[in-house]
């Protein structure tokens, strides 16, 4: 009898291996389907996929870091991640109102004194957060090159609208709360990101400056033409889209969005703040970071959130008060991009489904959004396919 249990044991492992392996090439397959072609269309050398599905992490890899050396992209290779820096960057934020350093509510002149006498003086670090303090555009003007030159701006900039009534996507604008946030934690960004908000995370290869030691790792990106690119420094580059990282460090971040439970209190409150709805723009509800649609969504309804037109067009926004802090059945995502970059991070709360899609080029969001949708609606039947 003990025989016959040890031989149904060993049957019933080697049939559950068999399933998980039969189920790991189905999903293989699903990722090549949509990855294949998208890197075929535009020309990208290479991308990491991680995708988080019932708690389980799957990782694919295709094509090359480095055009020159041929060196295969992996789970490990550093992308530049551009705007899903940004969701960091108010996690951060986020986690120095849980830790007692800043509410939310508190106007930027309370944390930069040298705004006192502008119009930012009272605009709220939430206002920032959520691109709503009146009109900040998307980039610096060129002449913003030193922090001296930057507050000048800051101090000169008039608005175009009152604080609230309106969306304008805007570096300036999110720079402006990871500065204040950092100042009154009491030490620079870089410093706090690298050493405090990534190792919480389990970001253990995630950085605002890639020292000398990872630089292997650290993918070129590429122009239209194939041109080798990095991103170049400017005001609040660190704070808007700063990150190096790599598709298992932002999965992990992805999948503590989805499931908190592990890390320490403080985080997880600033995890739930950053989820919170804010302003509704459109069909899309405004995070502090990430943006959020309800769940099911259609691909056009996705695509058009994430348009040229969402960021660098103006939108009426409506104050959500107080904020929505349950979001229900919700889709979440940002978009990220640098010259030679393109990222992209979603994921579902109620399916316990999350995807990174990293690339070397900067490649349309549409075209990021499809191949995304795809892959998600395949593995959630009850997500819309058209």
């Amino acid at each position: 009898m003990h025989r016959k249990f040890i031989a149904l044991s060993a049957l019933l492992t080697t049939l559950a291996f068999a399933a998980a392996a039969q189920a790991d090439d189905r999903l293989q397959s699903l990722v090549d389907a949509s990855i294949r072609p998208l890197m075929a269309e535009y020309d990208i050398a290479g991308m990491a996929v991680a995708i988080t599905h019932k708690g389980q992490a799957h990782y694919f890899n295709y094509g090359v870091a480095r055009l020159d050396d041929q060196q295969a992209v992996s789970s490990d290779t550093l992308f530049e991640i551009g705007s899903l820096s940004k969701p960091l960057t108010a996690t951060l934020a986020a986690l120095a109102q849980t830790s007692g350093k800043l509410t939310l509510m508190d106007s930027a002149g309370q944390h930069w004194p040298a705004l006192r006498g502008s119009p930012l003086e009272h605009a709220s670090l939430l206002d920032l957060g959520t691109y709503t303090a009146g009109g900040l555009p998307l980039q610096f003007p060129g002449n913003v090159t030193d922090p001296a030159s930057m507050l000048t701006y800051y101090r000169q900039w008039q608005p175009e609208y009152a604080a609230g009534s309106h969306r304008r996507y805007s570096n300036p604008s999110i720079g402006l709360l990871g500065m204040l946030a950092a100042k009154s934690m009491g030490q620079p960004f870089p410093t706090l990101m690298e050493g405090t908000l990534f190792p919480a995370l389990g970001m253990s290869h995630s950085y605002i400056q890639v020292p000398a030691a990872q630089m292997p790792r650290y993918a070129y990106g590429y122009s239209k033409d194939n041109q080798p690119l990095r991103v170049t420094p400017g005001m609040l580059d660190a704070e808007a889209y700063g990150v190096k990282t790599n598709a298992k460090d932002m999965l992990r971040f992805v999948q503590a969005n989805l499931n908190p439970a592990g890390l320490n209190p403080d985080l997880q409150r600033a995890i739930a703040i950053t989820h919170a709805g804010y302003y509704r723009v459109g069909e899309m509800t405004q995070g502090l970071g990430w943006e959020r649609y309800p769940y099911t969504i259609s691909l056009e309804r996705l695509q058009t959130g994430n348009s040229p037109a969402m960021a660098l067009e103006s939108q009426a926004a409506t104050r959500l008060a107080p904020p929505e802090t349950e979001p229900g059945d919700s889709l979440f995502n940002k978009t990220g991009s640098t010259g030679g970059f393109g990222a992209y991070a979603v994921f579902v709360p109620s399916q316990e489904l999350g995807l990174v899609m990293l690339a070397n080029k900067n490649y349309p969001n549409a075209a990021r959004i499809k191949a995304a949708h795809a892959i998600l609606s395949a593995l959630d039947k009850h997500s819309p396919t058209h």
